[in-house]
């Protein structure tokens, strides 16, 4: 179980993943420019979306770590600092710094840690009462529905 949610990760962050362009794939085809755009109203710019997906990246990463769970610390949406290329590629360099260190935890988790319960204080919407292997599950199908969102507003970028 553990090597196939770790390779289902790695898949999903930077490898070959079944839905098409993994996220890092995505993200490099994102024009600095666009990326805090609202192409659709009332939806996430992809900076957004990247900025939630590396905020629960954080916050999985802490619960592995023994924390108990929370919303993460930078938010469940947290918002640009600027539109600005830099702040852009900031995004981008948090999110991959991100997600490899959560692959080195989980590499690093032993056979007992994997079905050990999420310390929590019972709020089933944080996702407490689950193992850290559903945890895990959770996070990567996280990753392949908000890939899929960027994806969609990616023709939108890659069109302007």
């Amino acid at each position: 179980m553990k090597l196939d949610l770790i390779s289902e990760l790695k898949k999903s962050f930077n490898g070959d993943a079944w839905h098409g362009g993994n996220l890092m794939q995505q993200l490099n085809l994102v024009k600095p420019e666009n990326a805090f755009h609202h192409f659709i109203p009332h939806t996430h710019s992809i900076a957004e979306l990247v900025l939630h997906i590396t905020a629960w990246t954080d916050e999985v990463n802490s619960r592995l770590l023994g924390a108990v769970a929370k919303e993460p610390t930078a938010g469940d949406w947290p918002m640009p600092g600027s539109v600005a290329r830099k702040e852009w590629e900031k995004i981008v360099f948090d999110c991959k710094t991100s997600n490899e260190e959560l692959i080195r935890v989980f590499e690093g988790l032993s056979k007992a840690d994997w079905e050990t319960e999420v310390k929590d204080d019972l709020d089933r919407a944080l996702g407490s009462g689950v193992s850290n292997t559903e945890l895990i599950n959770g996070l990567i199908q996280h990753h392949a529905y908000h890939s899929g969102q960027i994806g969609l507003l990616l023709k939108f970028n890659l069109n302007t």
